[in-house]
């Protein structure tokens, strides 16, 4: 078995061209570069180089052997990167989970950047509707929504607080119209949640202002809901920094106040502490913050275009 010390002088004479240029690179003198080459090509059996006075060249067998050698480097360098990020604690793996909706729309471009300044940890995204036990070790670190947090020894970080509005595609407004005033959902198709969902304030709220009338079809998650809505299948309650950025969608209510939520991050007390997770949290808390707000003022310009289109056909219509 050859020594990682004699692979390094051969890649270090093969791209300086001579042991004397190999053994400056190395800070190691001349003779043992010499010795340890030799000492390679004795254990393979193999001449690597054809040696002259102006230098070492080479041989096919040592082109050949070249690439392999700057693999066995590279996969050198990887094992000490990941062992000098373990030393720091700033490698490993994290097991995050989230609802679909904050997953697609919020977490996967945030954990692309996250990966780009933590290479050596890995974020496991488990995407769940369903709270999953962080306790118990089902996964490390959440982000939960909801009007406020259940009590427990869990560590929480407040991330954004959020407004809920009744929406309708463009599709059904054009076939069935949008409700003018809160009675008329009484005359229109509401989409209804299932299980948790069904209990909902937002849920529960509408179907209250509709007078208890059916609905005319359920969705069990918030991410199903959206696509509901903008499927045309009827009038739902959505979060309104997705709904009011979605061309495909008009706005059918003002915020419900029942139905304002928040979003935290959460973890285990003896995790928030150990380098990696304090990295993600730092890192996931203001990116997560910001994100939200560049959306509620993108929310804001389009609820402003909607109303001022409103207003302009509201004047065509006086005056026709």
């Amino acid at each position: 078995m050859f020594d990682w010390n004699d692979l390094k002088a051969f890649l270090a004479v093969a791209r300086g061209g001579s042991t004397l240029a190999a053994a400056k690179a190395l800070g190691v003198n001349q003779t043992t570069v010499a010795r340890r080459i030799e000492g390679l090509e004795a254990d393979l059996g193999l001449r690597l180089f054809d040696r002259g006075q102006t230098g070492s060249r080479l041989t096919e067998a040592g082109r050949d052997l070249m690439a392999e050698a700057e693999k066995v480097e590279r996969a050198s360098e990887t094992f000490g990167a990941r062992a000098q990020a373990h030393r720091r604690g700033l490698a490993g793996t994290i097991r995050l989970t989230a609802t679909e909706i904050i997953a697609n729309n919020s977490l996967m471009p945030a954990l692309a950047e996250f990966r780009k300044l933590y290479p050596e940890v890995q974020v496991d995204l488990v995407i769940s509707d369903k709270a999953l036990d962080i306790q118990g070790g089902e996964a490390d670190v959440a982000i939960r929504s909801g009007q406020v947090l259940p009590p427990s020894d869990l560590i929480a970080r407040k991330l954004h607080e959020y407004d809920f509005a009744l929406y309708c595609s463009r599709d059904y407004a054009r076939q069935r119209g949008a409700p003018a005033r809160l009675e008329d959902l009484k005359d229109h198709d509401l989409i209804g949640g299932d299980a948790e969902l069904a209990e909902w304030p937002g849920m529960v709220w509408m179907f209250r202002q509709a007078g208890g009338k059916a609905p005319a079809a359920r969705s069990n998650t918030m991410g199903n809901l959206f696509h509901a809505v903008r499927a045309g299948l009827g009038i739902a309650p959505l979060a309104t920094v997705l709904g009011d950025v979605s061309r495909d969608l008009i706005r059918c209510s003002d915020a419900i106040a029942e139905a304002r939520g928040s979003s935290w991050i959460v973890t285990r007390r003896e995790l928030k502490d150990t380098p990696r997770m304090r990295a993600f949290l730092d890192f996931l808390t203001p990116y997560f913050q910001q994100q939200m707000r560049e959306l509620e003022a993108r929310a804001k310009v389009m609820r402003e275009r909607a109303a001022d289109n409103d207003g302009d056909a509201a004047a065509m219509d006086a005056s026709a």
